[in-house]
């Protein structure tokens, strides 16, 4: 049986992630991908992104005020309820800057220390992805209604569909491009999305065998992980530790086990 706190915890970041979503995506303009090496539509990107955090912030202060806050774009409050929010508001920033489709706003709950509520909207996929500790991975999209998610049966290694990201400093990014080069000859392929909160709810859909990135903050992968993980998919980061900035890794059980191993052995988790 669900806690009754949890699923209002639910309602309340499934409306935050809408209307931030809503206000993400028709405040855009038309005409930021045409522009999109100068600093000014650069600076509309994080403008938008301040907005869609104040928004969420907002909203979720005026109905349960004793609450806490992490937030990429600088939300920290303590709070007193037990309740902390952690929230990206615009996750793949740089594909909204281009006006690709993968950019995602991801909100999570915690209940003293441990992650309870998780939701994922995508809104230029027409699809939200939630979950609650104990009850399961959900998606609601604009075609099919609400369905349960479920990781896909585990592949051999060699015909897994991983995805992956990349740092924006150069060494970081020359250091993950040659552990990438390692791993694809190992696998059916690599992709990179671009939305480390999308990235993992497509490894709950199914969509995608597995998932890691070195340098995820906990906003990036708080909603997402538990996504993966009520749709039956292991996280972690390198062996015997929580997922973490040094590494994050998501696959469906048979994939994970040697996915972290090689990640591992090829030292993705260093420069």
């Amino acid at each position: 049986m669900t806690d009754p706190l949890h699923s209002d915890l639910l309602a309340l970041a499934q409306e935050a992630a809408r209307q931030a979503g809503g206000l993400l995506r028709d405040g855009r303009p038309a005409d930021l991908a045409v522009a999109a090496t100068k600093s000014s539509p650069i600076d509309v990107v994080t403008e938008m992104d301040i907005a869609a955090e104040k928004l969420i912030t907002g909203l979720i202060a005026d109905r349960r005020p004793d609450d806490g806050f992490l937030g990429e774009e600088g939300a920290s409050v303590e709070g007193s309820s037990g309740v902390r929010w952690v929230i990206d508001p615009l996750d793949g920033t740089v594909n909204y800057l281009y006006g690709l489709p993968t950019w995602s706003v991801s909100i999570a709950a915690e209940q003293d220390g441990e992650r309870v509520v998780g939701v994922v909207a995508a809104p230029m996929r027409g699809e939200t992805y939630h979950a609650i500790r104990g009850g399961g991975a959900w998606a609601a999209g604009a075609w099919d209604g609400e369905r349960r998610l479920t990781c896909r049966p585990a592949p051999p290694l060699e015909q897994a569909l991983v995805s992956t990201g990349f740092n924006y400093v150069t060494e970081v990014r020359a250091h993950q491009a040659d552990v990438a080069q390692k791993l694809i000859p190992l696998l059916r392929d690599i992709r990179r999305g671009g939305s480390a909160a999308v990235d993992l709810c497509d490894v709950a859909c199914g969509r995608l065998d597995g998932y890691y990135e070195r340098g995820l903050h906990p906003w990036d992968m708080a909603a997402g992980d538990l996504i993966a993980r009520e749709a039956g998919a292991l996280t972690g980061g390198r062996p015997g530790e929580a997922p973490s900035n040094a590494l994050t890794v998501a696959a469906t059980p048979g994939v994970f086990e040697p996915l972290q191993r090689l990640l591992e052995d090829f030292g993705a988790w260093h420069d």
